[in-house]
């Protein structure tokens, strides 16, 4: 798979990655996978993750500022 930034391939990697869903709220989702691009690092999720990070994100609790996740596969 290519980059659609730059151009270069895309590596499948496994990662912990932030996602903001409130003004003062943040979701990390810990040992993710997503492709990666080995030169400028731009990354790209499956849609099948996608999906599962969207229900988790539905699922996580609206109260705290921050809550970690993790991404059992």
């Amino acid at each position: 798979m290519k980059c659609h930034v730059c151009g270069a391939e895309l590596k499948r990697i496994v990662t912990d990655m932030p996602f903001k869903t409130g003004l003062s709220r943040i979701v990390i989702i810990k040992q993710m996978p997503v492709f990666q691009c080995e030169h400028c690092g731009e990354y790209v999720l499956a849609d099948d993750v996608m999906g599962r990070i969207e229900i988790m994100l539905a699922q996580a609790d609206r109260k705290a500022e921050l809550e970690i996740l993790q991404y059992a596969a």
